[in-house]
Parts: C-alpha cells; structure tokens; sequence
C-alpha cells in the first residue's frame, strides 16, 4: 500500500459530495476507491499525520482523541457503561405495566441485537458515539414487520436529512463506497444536543479550547518530567573545586543518592559546601491548579460531578448517596429518555403509541445498601401502620427472586400484621 493510500478514506457522504480533482499518487498506489478523494499535500489528515502520527486526522480522530484526556475519558466511559448495562424493557402502557417479552424489538434491545454484540456492548457504543461525535446510528434489518438485527453504522458514514415533504432519511456510504438513501425505518439514530433537530451536537468539539489547554497542560507537565532539571537543591563552594574533591562529590551522589530509595536525602560535603534546599516554584502550582480547572471544565461539559471523577472532593465520603441520585436524576435521565423515544420512533406503530412504551429501570441503580433496601421494602409492605403500596410479589421481583405461590403475595397487605384467610389464625369477629 502506498503512502498517500493511508489518507485516502474519508468520512461519507461528503466525501460524494466532493468533486473528483487529480490527485498525486505513488507509484505503488492503487486507485481511489470510490467516493473517496484525497486534495494532495495539503490535505488536513496529511498535515495531521505528519503534525501527530495519527493515520486519520478527520473530524472523527479529534473527536476520538479527545479519550486521551482521562477526565474525558472517565465521564464517557461511565456514562455509556450505565446506559449499557441497564434493560430497556417494552412494556404495556396501561396499570399491568407487563412486559412485551413476545415483541420482537424487545428481544433486539434485551436480548440480542445481532450475532456479535451483548445488549451491554451495544447500548455502550452507540452512546459512546454519541458522546464523542453528537449523534449515533444503527442498521435496522427487517424480515417483513419483525425487526431482526441492529448493525452500527460506522462513525462518519452517515448523514441525516429532511426531504422537501419533511421526511427524515439517511445517505449512507456503505464500506465499499457506495452511496444509498435509507429511509427512516431502516435507521436507529440517537442524538445529543441539536440546533437543527436533525444533528447532534459534538461535545468535544464545542469544549474545544477547554480541551486543548488540557492537552497542552499535560504535554507541559510531560516535558517538565522529562526534560526539566528535577535537582532537588544545589550545593555552593566559594571556591573551585579540586578534581579529587569533585570526582569524589560526583561519585557520593551516584552512589548514595541516586534513585528512589534514598529521596530526600542529604550529602555529606567538604571543603566548606553549603547546602541550600529547593522549594516549590509557584510555575508548578500554577500547574496543578490549571490541570484541576480543566478536570472540572470537562466535567460541565458532560454533566458529571467531581467526585465522580476520582477528585478529592470532601462530598466524597459524606454525601456520596445524594451524589449518586444528582448523577441518575440530571446526567442519566436524560438519555434514559432519548433511549425510550428513539427506540419508540423506530419500532413503535402509529397505532400503537398508547398501548406499549420502552422504558429503563434506573431503580437499579437507585436500589443503595441492603439496609436502605429494607427499610424501603418495609414501608412500601406497610409497616408503620401506613397504606402498602407494593405486595410481596412485586418486592420479590425487584430483589431477583422468585414469584411466591401464595395467592394473597399478590395483594396489597401488610404481611406482618395480616394473616392469610383460611388460615385460623384471624382474630374473633365481634358484634
């Protein structure tokens, strides 16, 4: 494969949209593929190959580069995995509220979305995208009116539009180059913010400055380790020193002073030396607060408090439950809804709408200790002398465990206080 061959794949449909020019090519090089272009030396995924080492220095490598900030890092990977590892259940939107467990789309978001992905893998890296990129798309395959696999369209390959009639549909560039226009049946799109209602928004792109110091900030501090003098203090002589004396001195230091095991130690000198201390510079703690702003500016960015970000916060210890519940209600929440109306976009009927819905269970992540657990369970039976809200059932389900066989476990009954009937045990009755 040529050189320049490396830098001929671009972002679809765009690269269609380019007209053809001549382009230089090595020898060796075959030719462009279709819908794939390159502008010569002065192609930006050149100049980022060059300024980088980066092979794809498009649009989507500055998105994907923005991982390389471990506060970045850190909020996507803790965002995506809590949608991925959470059910997204159909359920029937009346007061049974049972689950669709036939429906085949249920299946594709449960279960099985295709043959090589966990639901898990899935839900993660279509939010993953959206993190980085603003939006995400999956294939939808149909046999008929069954959905039968959802396939993730490759960053970049896809773009959204409406028609003159307001129709959503989708240019897409299959691998092998060719362009096709998918209606919006066969696409699974999930956005983040959007000025058009048609794109998403690109978060790394919008905070780009902000990640830009980090990055400068931390390729500061890498120079500092690896070029920067790290002495920690000078030793005077208010003469020359002898060559014996110095070789002597230089000697003591890589002998008893080198190395990580003898760190803060202090050299025994001659000849009237004077040992004077280094203390830190404020150039140095100018930086530690610089690379801290920038944790915390990431963390606005995508909505994730700080000490979820491993800061040493002091709400760390003291309100980390609370901390949790401002995580699920203002950070999660929202996607858990663009989750239920994407999908509901997609495989739900006109017709349907009202009678079955998707819906995530973020009461598992809201579920906190087991004794959180029993004292919430106790009150929803209702001890305390309250009104029960929940049977014994449905608390059963909610801990994993099996349905009880008692026909009075799916009534409304304190079943403390209340014994079942038949039993023998009611108390007398009385005139």
């Amino acid at each position: 494969m040529g050189f320049f061959d490396r830098f001929r794949r671009e972002s679809a449909p765009e690269a269609q949209a380019r007209p053809q020019e001549p382009t230089f090519q090595a020898s060796t090089a075959a030719a462009t593929p279709p819908g794939e272009t390159f502008d010569g030396l002065d192609d930006p995924r050149l100049l980022e190959y060059i300024r980088r080492g980066e092979l794809n220095g498009g649009m989507n490598a500055r998105e994907a580069r923005a991982l390389r900030n471990t506060a970045v890092l850190r909020c996507c990977t803790l965002i995506s995995q809590s949608i991925g590892m959470l059910p997204l259940n159909l359920i029937a939107s009346d007061d049974t509220k049972q689950v669709q467990s036939a429906n085949p789309a249920h299946r594709l978001l449960k279960y099985r979305p295709n043959s090589w992905q966990t639901p898990l893998e899935f839900k993660s890296l279509l939010q993953l995208r959206t993190m980085l990129d603003g939006q995400s798309f999956a294939r939808a395959i149909w046999s008929g009116n069954r959905p039968i696999m959802l396939i993730p369209m490759d960053r970049g390959s896809t773009k959204p539009r409406l028609t003159s009639t307001w129709q959503m549909v989708y240019d897409y560039t299959t691998p092998d180059g060719n362009l096709i226009t998918l209606p919006a049946r066969e696409v699974f799109h999930l956005r983040d913010l959007s000025l058009d209602g048609v794109n998403g928004l690109s978060r790394p792109k919008l905070s780009r400055e902000a990640l830009e110091l980090a990055e400068q900030a931390e390729r500061a501090a890498s120079r500092t380790f690896r070029t920067g003098v790290m002495a920690g203090g000078a030793i005077e002589f208010e003469k020359e020193l002898s060559d014996g004396a110095y070789k002597r001195l230089k000697e003591s230091i890589a002998e008893n002073h080198s190395g990580s095991e003898n760190a803060g130690s202090w050299m025994l000198v001659e000849e009237g030396g004077t040992a004077k201390q280094f203390t830190s510079t404020a150039v140095n703690s100018q930086q530690i607060e610089t690379r801290n702003h920038q944790i915390e500016e990431v963390a606005r960015t995508y909505g994730v408090p700080r000490p979820l970000l491993m800061m040493d916060d002091t709400s760390w210890g003291s309100g980390i439950e609370q901390l949790a519940i401002f995580f699920i209600q203002y950070t999660l929440a929202p996607w858990f809804v663009s989750w239920e109306q994407a999908a509901a976009r997609l495989f739900i009927a006109d017709a349907q709408l009202d009678a079955i819905q998707f819906k995530f269970n973020e009461g598992a992540l809201l579920r906190g200790t087991l004794n959180d657990q029993a004292t919430f369970f106790s009150k929803a039976l209702g001890a305390g002398g309250q009104s029960p809200w929940m049977s014994q059932n449905e608390v059963r389900e909610i801990s994993d465990l099996p349905r009880s066989s008692d026909p009075q476990a799916d009534q409304l009954r304190n079943p403390m206080t209340q014994q079942p009937k038949g039993s023998g045990n009611e108390p007398p009755q009385t005139a």
